[in-house]
């Protein structure tokens, strides 16, 4: 099935805790140009405004940094992705940190707000965490609690400030005026480091995670199947691809939050490719390369594209 696909990029590190992550997508495309491929010259580029700027200020959001920045950039994914959406296009969004992912849940929604949206969380991490439970502050590792509503108040350490609560509640219901995705419609696969807040929210709520050894021992294919099996109920999905749902030692660490015994580049292929020829699926997102912390030169971007030429080859069949 032929999708018309466009690209959007989105060069903001707002959320990541480390810095570098803007230059993913760059560097994603200086991958291709290496390579010799015309894969950007093929596709319509759509790239958001840079809110960077905000790393430069003050943080007034501690329990959220840079809150008032990512507000901007959650709507302008959101926005992007709708607008693409509605005109039948298949939206590929690169992005720097994975605080991308809620507005594009986001938009997905707005696009189709009666529409049941399961999502399929490719990553080492569960970034479940709100401002009320949260270690760091990054609101990388907050986007699906963003997108279930969940802020998981049972196990709150924080008490963040009226200002990081206000913008918080508006973005939780933004375009939607309720949580975006249920629980039982998130599919983990790879997740491998998460924090005791998380791992309490996961148990209480069923979530499903298909480990690393889960894929290796029964193939990408069986994965994949019993995830749309899972998902059957919903009539949309969105596939988030965080690079370091990778291992390393295999890839490189060219990744903000880099974690051990990952799934395989090739597992990921199979994933990434049976996920994108499923009807259902109507966007995916490539997201957390840093070429600034790449011990390979831009081994984890060529790697990275590698799985984006893949994924648009099935699309384009």
């Amino acid at each position: 099935m032929h999708r018309k696909i466009e690209i959007i990029v989105n060069n903001s590190e707002l959320a990541a805790g480390t810095r570098g992550s803007s230059l993913g997508p760059g560097a994603i495309m200086t991958a291709a140009r290496k390579a010799n491929n015309p894969f950007f010259g093929l596709y319509p580029l759509h790239p958001l405004p840079d809110y960077n700027r905000f790393l430069d200020q003050k943080n007034e959001t501690e329990h959220a940094k840079n809150l008032i920045g990512y507000k901007l950039v959650f709507e302008s994914v959101a926005e992007a992705t709708k607008d693409l959406l509605n005109k039948g296009s298949f939206p590929i969004i690169l992005a720097g940190d994975h605080g991308s992912a809620a507005g594009t849940i986001a938009g997905i929604k707005a696009a189709f707000p009666e529409k049941r949206l399961g999502v399929v969380w490719i990553d080492a991490h569960g970034d479940l965490h709100s401002p009320y439970t949260t270690p760091s502050g990054n609101i990388h590792g907050m986007p699906l609690s963003l997108s279930l509503g969940n802020d998981n108040l049972k196990y709150k350490r924080n008490s963040p400030s009226e200002e990081t609560v206000s913008i918080w509640e508006e973005l939780k219901t933004k375009y939607t005026n309720a949580a975006k995705v249920k629980a039982s419609d998130l599919v983990f696969i790879g997740v491998r480091d998460t924090e005791f807040e998380e791992n309490q929210l996961i148990a209480e709520n069923n979530i499903t995670n298909h480990t690393v050894e889960a894929v290796r021992k029964e193939g990408a294919q069986i994965i994949v199947q019993r995830v749309l099996e899972q998902l059957g109920g919903c009539e949309l999905i969105y596939v988030s691809f965080d690079v370091d749902s990778m291992d390393p030692q295999i890839t490189s660490f060219g990744t903000g939050t880099p974690v051990g015994n990952g799934i395989f580049p090739e597992e990921a292929e199979e994933i990434l490719t049976l996920l994108a020829q499923n009807p259902k699926t109507v966007c995916i997102e490539f997201v957390e390369v840093n070429p600034c912390l790449d011990n390979k030169a831009n081994t984890m971007a060529e790697t990275a594209f590698s799985l984006l030429d893949s994924v648009a080859a099935v699309l384009n069949n």
